[in-house]
């Protein structure tokens, strides 16, 4: 065997042990949290990784318990994860559309803005944001969320959507011009249809982001009822001494279900809608 071919078999092998450490790496901790929600018991430590036995007790409790509003924290968060992913997707396109097809004074000007508001995080802006919702009695409303999470979709994500809109032609828009379009009818029957992995793309970012969040929410909601997913799960922790860690490993499974089957179903679309929206600035 040749020297270059050894080179390739070494590089071969070293490429696939790396891919195995990372998969088990990220599978491990999962496949430990779902183990650990069927476990008895209440605590998620175990000698071996598959337990002796096996309960559904923690799932009934998360449905079952009075201190636990499991079902209600879920619906709050399903309602700000889709007001925001709606209200957050159509301020993007809208403002990625402009930015794309329009030509305007200061253009470049606001490009320029987007892209350096887009590299800080959004907890910079925490006390801003706190103040602002204090002197409109917005705290401890689910709506402050959405108007939040939606409003600071577009910083984040509209110059992504916008290289994708540059990768349409634009005699696709000249045509429907002729034949007496105007631009909202342009946008609605010509743009949109043709921008379906973008779309999917954005949907899905907008969705799992206040899905999972933890920050604001945290900052904002102050009753029980009006709690997320994420800050409700973490008080179940914080407020019961650490001794409910297989009741909290219940509620991640079945946090993680919906998004895992969305990325599942989308997965191609979203692979396809970030490449193009990156082709292109």
């Amino acid at each position: 065997m040749s020297n270059r071919k050894q080179k390739n078999v070494v590089r071969l092998a070293l490429s696939y042990l790396m891919l195995i450490i990372l998969a088990v790496c990220a599978v491990y901790p999962a496949l430990w949290i779902i183990l650990g929600s069927v476990r008895p018991g209440k605590s998620l430590y175990s000698k071996t990784l598959i337990p002796e036995s096996f309960t559904l007790q923690h799932y009934s409790e998360l449905f079952n318990s009075r201190i636990i509003l499991f079902p209600q924290w879920y619906m709050n968060t399903l309602k700000i994860a889709v007001l925001s992913m709606l209200l957050g997707v159509a301020l993007t396109l809208l403002t990625s559309y402009a930015l794309s097809r329009f030509r305007f004074k200061n253009r470049q000007n606001f490009l320029s803005v987007l892209m350096v508001l887009g590299m800080f995080p959004g907890f910079m802006s925490m006390i801003a944001i706190f103040l602002l919702l204090k002197e409109w009695s917005l705290l401890d409303n689910p709506y402050a969320l959405v108007l939040v999470y939606s409003c600071g979709a577009p910083l984040g994500l509209t110059l992504i959507a916008k290289g994708f809109f540059d990768t349409i032609p634009r005699s696709l828009d000249e045509a429907a011009r002729i034949d007496g379009a105007g631009n909202f009818r342009i946008f609605a029957h010509i743009i949109l249809p043709l921008s379906r992995p973008i779309l999917t793309y954005l949907a899905l970012l907008q969705f799992v982001g206040p899905w999972v969040d933890f920050i604001f929410a945290r900052l904002i909601l102050r009753s029980k009822e009006n709690w997320t997913l994420a800050v409700g799960m973490w008080d179940m922790v914080a407020s019961q001494q650490n001794s409910n860690f297989t009741v909290f490993a219940a509620g991640a499974v079945l946090i993680a279900v919906p998004i895992t089957i969305l990325f599942m179903i989308m997965q191609r679309f979203l692979v396809e809608g970030l490449t193009s929206g990156a082709s292109k600035g």
